[in-house]
């Protein structure tokens, strides 16, 4: 069984056959509905929302998945077969994710799937793979539920609960007496982390000052901020989305309130992306746990940022991160069931994929990645802050 695979040891050749192949590139069609290995290649879906309202999680993860298969394409792939792609735009649509998960094991024959990417479509597509024990590993999706369905559904990232848990122990430990809440409503990862947050916060003797909310499409929070602010807390929890949270930060700044925001990792990309979604200078005093910030000076991440930046002549954010790693932790998976020499689509092929991530601990740029007990990684988090011109700076590593 595999142990231990790292970025290099796949990219590197010490854990494949080489073999001088051309790259792959993204499909959309073809294939058989169980082959899987047609021409020699190995099939694999990578699904997500690549238009619409998430499209910038979607394609971040879709890139970096992109990436780390290119990669291991050039090394010459598994057992001397290459990785082809087929690509699917679900356009956070949960009915949509399932026509895409059909279509990719129906027709393009595919043996594993990165994706998808948030909750509701993610808990679609865990729903629909049970019956095929299809391998799927999510790079982002968060909510707790997403692994609950059956032993064939993975994430690369941490639970909802566990960053919720993760900020409240940070509060803790910051001295944080008194803490207010603002998130919206009608969307599990909001209130999951909302929920988690609190819970843990109040068993740690930190008063909830008061929890407030907003409905999907609010872009004046100034009630709500007059409503916190009212109880004087020492720092303010946001476990939304950058977006929202970028002008949330900004109306409570005109407000006049100078002390702590803390958030989750839908914080990334909140400043220095395609856009701004906040001032640098109301971002002092912000604090938001992740797995990855460029940030980070570890040899791992720096190669990733180079390699990222060539592919896509942009920095990688968080989702980028989480979406090579996704990859790297099914290729693991792969490549177990390959040095088996079991036949690619079959039932014990997928089932060997399923035991192979469980047997393996990958090394990937968020993290030192394994799992336990069910689908949850066992990593670290980081938690970061903003410096004056607005760049993230790593604060601090919470271990698992």
């Amino acid at each position: 069984m595999l142990k231990n695979i790292s970025r290099r040891q796949f990219v590197s050749g010490s854990a494949v056959t080489a073999l001088a192949l051309g790259l792959v590139g993204c499909g959309g069609n073809g294939g058989d509905s169980n082959g899987g290995s047609e021409g020699g290649n190995i099939k694999v879906g990578i699904m997500g929302p690549h238009s619409g309202d998430n499209a910038q999680y979607g394609l971040a993860c879709l890139n970096g998945a992109q990436l780390y298969f290119d990669q291991l394409n050039e090394d010459g792939g598994i057992n001397g077969k290459q990785i082809e792609t087929f690509v699917y735009d679900e356009k956070g649509d949960a009915t949509e994710a399932v026509n895409a998960y059909n279509s990719l094991v129906q027709n393009d024959g595919v043996t594993g799937i990165v994706g998808d990417v948030t909750t509701i479509p993610s808990i679609a597509v865990a729903q629909a793979s049970v019956a095929d024990n299809m391998p799927c590993v999510t790079p982002s999706a968060t909510a707790a539920d997403v692994v609950t369905y059956g032993t064939n559904t993975f994430r690369a990232c941490v639970t909802d609960p566990v960053q919720g848990v993760v900020m409240a122990d940070f509060a803790a430990k910051q001295g944080y007496k008194n803490v207010a809440t603002l998130y919206k409503t009608g969307d599990d990862y909001n209130e999951g982390v909302n929920k988690a947050f609190c819970e843990e916060a109040e068993s740690l003797g930190i008063t909830i000052t008061t929890q407030e909310s907003y409905s999907d499409g609010d872009v004046d929070f100034n009630t709500q901020i007059t409503n916190i602010l009212a109880t004087n807390p020492d720092a303010i929890l946001l476990p939304n989305y950058y977006n929202e949270d970028g002008m949330i930060v900004t109306q409570a700044r005109q407000q006049g309130y100078e002390k702590v925001f803390l958030g989750v990792d839908g914080w990334s990309g909140i400043y220095g992306g395609s856009e701004n979604y906040a001032d640098a200078a109301d971002l002092h005093d912000c604090y938001y746990c992740c797995a990855f910030s460029a940030s980070n000076e570890s040899e791992v991440t720096k190669q990733f940022i180079e390699d990222y930046e060539a592919a896509y002549d942009e920095t990688p954010t968080n989702f980028c991160a989480l979406g090579y790693d996704a990859a790297m932790v099914l290729a693991a998976g792969l490549t177990a069931a390959e040095e088996a020499g079991l036949e690619p689509g079959s039932d014990d092929y997928k089932q060997a994929v399923i035991d192979g991530i469980f047997a393996s601990t990958v090394d990937g740029v968020t993290g030192s990645i394994s799992y336990e007990d069910n689908g949850d990684p066992v990593k670290s988090s980081l938690i970061i802050t903003f410096a004056e011109d607005g760049s993230e700076v790593t604060f601090d590593t919470i271990e698992a």
